[in-house]
């Protein structure tokens, strides 16, 4: 569902916008989140990117290591395949 917020924002010289810290709050967005850009057919459009697996793209039982997003499931599987880890 589009829908329109009543808000504009111009351009700097750099390209970039300033989303407004209402509209942040009301997604959830915060500083260093990743927005994934999108374009269908005249317009851009901005969307949240979910933390996820940087192996499998899984979004479940995720571990920050690193700065990077590893599930559980993958841990385990590395493990088992290192041989420190028992098969089930």
């Amino acid at each position: 569902m589009k829908k329109s917020t009543g808000i504009v924002r111009r351009l700097d010289e750099l390209g970039r916008i300033t989303l407004p810290i209402e509209l942040r709050r009301s997604l959830g967005i915060v500083d260093r989140d990743s927005l994934e850009i999108i374009i269908e057919n005249d317009q851009i459009i901005l969307k949240k990117c979910a933390e996820e697996d940087i192996f499998t793209g899984e979004t479940e039982d995720l571990i920050e290591y690193h700065g990077k997003m590893v599930s559980k499931k993958s841990i385990r599987e590395m493990a088992k395949i290192a041989g420190i880890y028992p098969a089930e």
